[in-house]
This record gives C-alpha cells, sequence and structure tokens, in this order.
C-alpha cells in the first residue's frame, strides 16, 4: 500500500516542486493550501487530493494530518512583519498537536542554516519552528539549508539581477561571509529521502552543497556561467542591512518585504557544520550538485521557459490578495471602471496569443515611460514594481505574476483577470476578454478599482487625464498586434462575452454584466 504524505505550502517555491515527486515516488499526496485556485493550471493538479485551510485554524490542521503517514512543513513567512514569529511558532506547534493526534509517523521540516548565537528574526523563527516540530513527539527531520540555487529562487534571482546589472558592485561587507549554497534538486533529494529514515532518528541536520564560497565569488560564478565579465565588488561597511535590502529592492525584481529577511540571513556565515546525513541518505546519482552547475542548469531552464516554480508564486505581504467582488455586490460601492472594446480582422486565436503574452519583455502596448515611472514609484514604495516580470513568456496560469498583478482567472482562449499588486490607495483589476465574430474577433478591457477613503478618490482622479493615452492605446495596440500574429495556431473554442456598458471611466456602481465572460522531470 502506497503511504499517504501532506505538503503544506505546496503553492510556494519548494513545496511546488515537491508535490510531484512524491507522487512520482508513488506517495499518495495531499496538499494543504489556503487558496486552492492556485493549483488550478499546475500539471499535477489531478494527482493529488487538495485540502483547503491554514495553519492558524486548528480545526483545518486536524482534518488535513488525518490518514497521513508523512507531513512536510514547508510554510514560512518569509516576508511577514509584525510579530510574525509568534504566528509562525502557533502554526507549528497546531501542526505538532494534530500530527501527534493523527499517529502520524513522521514530520519532514526545511527550515534554514545557521551559526550558533544570536541570529536574525527571520532564522530565529525558523529555528523555533524546527525546535517545536522536534518536541512533538512525531519522529522529526529538521533540514536545515542555505542559499537555495535553482530556476525561479529568490536567492538566485537576487544574485543574477544584481550580477547582471551592475558592472561595478558597492557591496555590504557580508560579501566576504562564506556561504554553502545547495541545488535545488539535491533539496528535493534529502526531503523525499527523509521519510524513509528509521523512525528512532529524530534530528535536525545540515545540508549543503559540494561548494563553500564567499558571496562574492557566487556572484562572480554566476557571471562567468552568463558569459559576463566578472564584477569588481567593493566591500562598503557603510551599507548596512536595512540599506542593502532598499538596495536590493531598487536593483532587483525582489520587493523590499522579500529583500530584508534574505539579506539578514546573509549576515553571518552560513555553512554545513556536520555531514550525519550523508551517513543516512545515499547521494543523489551523479553526486552533489556543484555551484556553477546549479547556475548552468537554472539559467538553462530559463533560457528554455521551463521554469517550474519561482519565488514569484508567493504572495506578496500587504499586496491586495481578495478577489474580485461579483457585479451584484457592488451596489452601493464606489467603483471607478474604465471599459473599452475594438473589433479586428485578427482571430481569436491571434488575439489570445497577443493577451496571454502581455506584460514582462512584451510590455503593456501604452505609453511605455508612464508604466515605468508608476513602476519605478512602486519600487520606491517598497512594492514589487515592473521588474518582477512574469515566469513564462507565452503561457499564463492562476496565481501567476506578470509584473506588478496576479492572474486571478483564466480562462483559456477567452478571458483573463488581473489583480493589481502594486501600492495604492485601493484595489484594482484588468480583465481582457476575446469573442469570436465573422470578420475575426471582438477584444474588450477593463479596468476596476475600489478606492480606499479619500485618497483612493483622489488617486484615481489624478491618473485620470492619462486613461485616454494608456486604456486607449493599449486597446488599440494589443488588437494591432494580433492582426501581424502568426495565424497557424489552431483557434481555441469561442465563448459568449457580455455586452460593454460604458466606453469611458465611471464612478457609478457596477454594471449588470459579469465580472466575468457568460460563456516533470529534469529539475533545475
Amino acid at each position: 500500500m502506497s503511504r499517504k504524505a501532506l505538503v503544506t505550502g505546496a503553492t510556494g517555491y519548494i513545496g511546488g516542486r515537491l508535490a510531484p515527486r512524491l507522487v512520482e515516488a508513488g506517495y499518495d499526496v495531499r496538499v494543504f493550501v489556503r487558496t486552492p485556485e492556485k493549483l488550478d493550471d499546475v500539471p499535477w493538479e489531478d494527482e493529488v487530493e487538495i485540502a483547503q485551510g491554514d495553519l492558524t485554524d486548528a480545526t483545518a490542521v486536524r482534518r488535513a494530518v488525518e490518514g497521513v503517514d508523512v507531513v512536510y512543513y514547508l510554510a514560512h513567512a518569509m516576508a511577514g512583519r509584525g510579530d510574525f514569529e509568534k504566528a509562525e511558532a502557533d502554526a507549528a506547534e497546531k501542526l505538532a498537536d494534530a500530527a501527534a493526534a493523527a499517529g502520524v509517523s513522521r514530520i519532514v521540516y526545511l527550515g534554514g542554516l545557521h551559526p550558533d548565537g544570536a541570529l536574525s528574526p527571520h532564522l530565529e523563527s525558523r529555528k523555533r519552528v524546527g525546535e517545536i516540530l522536534l518536541a512533538s513527539g512525531v519522529p522529526t527531520v529538521a533540514l536545515q539549508a542555505g542559499v537555495v540555487i535553482g530556476s525561479g529562487s529568490a536567492s538566485f534571482e537576487m544574485i543574477r539581477h544584481l550580477t547582471d546589472v551592475l558592472p561595478y558592485m558597492p557591496a555590504p561587507k557580508w560579501v566576504r561571509n562564506k556561504i554553502q549554497p545547495i541545488a535545488v534538486r539535491d533539496v528535493l533529494h534529502y526531503l523525499i529521502a527523509s521519510a524513509d529514515l528509521d523512525p528512532s532518528i529524530s534530528r535536525s541536520f545540515d545540508i549543503g552543497g559540494p561548494d563553500v564560497l564567499r558571496y562574492g565569488q557566487m556572484m562572480n560564478g554566476y557571471a562567468v556561467e552568463a558569459g559576463l565579465k566578472q564584477r569588481p565588488i567593493a566591500p562598503l561597511p557603510v551599507l548596512t542591512p536595512w540599506l542593502a535590502s532598499q538596495w536590493v529592492n531598487l536593483v532587483t525584481p525582489i520587493p523590499r518585504s522579500l529583500a530584508v529577511p534574505i539579506i539578514a540571513s546573509l549576515q553571518y556565515d552560513c555553512v554545513v557544520r556536520e555531514n550525519d546525513i550523508q551517513g543516512l541518505v545515499p547521494p543523489p546519482e551523479g553526486g552533489l550538485t556543484p555551484y556553477r552547475r546549479a547556475v548552468r542548469l537554472a539559467l538553462g531552464k530559463m533560457r528554455d521557459g521551463e521554469v517550474e516554480t519561482s519565488w514569484q508564486d508567493s504572495s506578496v505581504f500587504g499586496a491586495p490578495s481578495d478577489p474580485l467582488p461579483s457585479d451584484p455586490n457592488w451596489s452601493g460601492h464606489t467603483v471607478y471602471i474604465d471599459d473599452r472594446e475594438i473589433d479586428t480582422a485578427a482571430s481569436p486565436a491571434q488575439l489570445w496569443r497577443v493577451i496571454e503574452g502581455i506584460g514582462g519583455e512584451n510590455g503593456w502596448y501604452s505609453f511605455p515611460l508612464a508604466w515605468a515611472a508608476r513602476g519605478w514609484m512602486d519600487r520606491l514604495a517598497g512594492g514589487v514594481g515592473l521588474q518582477r516580470g512574469r515566469r513564462s513568456a507565452t503561457t499564463l496560469g492562476t496565481g501567476d505574476a506578470v509584473d506588478w498583478w496576479r492572474v486571478e482567472k483564466i480562462d483559456r482562449g477567452r478571458f483573463l483577470r488581473l489583480r493589481a499588486e502594486f501600492k495604492a490607495p485601493g484595489r484594482g483589476w484588468l480583465e481582457m476578454w476575446v469573442e469570436e465574430r465573422p470578420t475575426g474577433s471582438h477584444y474588450r478591457q477593463r479596468a476596476v478599482f475600489f478606492p480606499t477613503g479619500l485618497s483612493g478618490r483622489l488617486y484615481w482622479y489624478s491618473i485620470l487625464p492619462f486613461h485616454g493615452i494608456i486604456f486607449s492605446g493599449m486597446l488599440n495596440r494589443i488588437a494591432a498586434t494580433a492582426e501581424m500574429e502568426p495565424t497557424a495556431v489552431s483557434d481555441p473554442t469561442p465563448a459568449a462575452m457580455p455586452t460593454s456598458t460604458s466606453a469611458a471611466p465611471t464612478n457609478s456602481a457596477a454594471p449588470t454584466t459579469a465580472a466575468a465572460p457568460t460563456t516533470q522531470g529534469d529539475q533545475r
């Protein structure tokens, strides 16, 4: 009989890669997620059982661990604020109590590599979570990893962008600290193998790759693999962790809320202090992955458009996360709408390819200077800005990041809804529809903004003069670009779409139309 594994954090970077590999290994997999819709477009969705809930909900946690043999605890509040240490500890205690009561035979936890002594709040919190799980009475393996290198990892993206952008590197003194990076494929190897350890083993294990490097060496190792000149690096003692996180926020796509814990963890020499895991878990085929090979593999995945999971998939702290309310709920609320539509000679397939490829390197098809300026304003405010880009240049899935947007709903070939994650006094969405017409197709786009207080109303009216340029230009350029698209791809089945009720901004209640149309392999 196959064993049952529960994966928490399955919509995150590691969990999203672990779940399908556990399926391949013969496990009956259940994933525990707050938002099941984020798994709508992952290829392994139908191969796992999805349990909805939050780790702070003791009842939901008890249901999730029922009948489970192995629990993988991969949830971290990387961008948390306030008393996130207490929140993480409380969640770990609920999981530990539920696992013990349910007779779970093994907990596997992924924490952070750390030295002895005082630690940053995030590393201290990860250490504390491991201690709580180890004290649960359930045999627990707490793996402690340092910088994880793989396509889409936040640490790798920070190294990549800092090296790509800056020909000369003014850097904090921690670039001289020693770090033992590990390839994401090796992390997954240890996670899967840990479930098979003898029940008598319950302890923490340090894990790392074969190379011990200084952070500056990691950056120049990346430069060599990327075909760049090695960067001169000058450590500057005046660059405090706070200043360094602001610098990373401006130069890389990593938002300040995520840069802060990453930078804080680099204040120490983080190397493996014991290699006991190697006496219990055979190394992966071919041995542990050297740093430069891990970089080479990650770059290959990016080049081929095969990034399996990314730091972008994680929710941004403080960004709007509630879905667009259904239209009937708009009654009585102040809502600003910009609704436009156009007929085009392009087929629905041509039009949809342009829509699904929007953002990232393709941009937003109108007034690029205005988009860039707004993006920098968002970065200065600590938001994600436009540098975040997108994981794939051609395809989108529910939950994917697209610059400062998040895919909230996608009906491929027909409808796309993006939820804004930029800093603004209100909540915003951008929707796009495709409808087949006898001589081509019909394109409709709608921007929706729910203002918060007076500042939200002033914000909308301050940008109102630009809407005629931005949204009108966007509408026309998307239609024109679609007409130039190749026609070889078969047209998706068309769907009916609602008729527009307005072609200009309004602050009236919502229209009566619905918000949506009516109608694993190599690991790098």
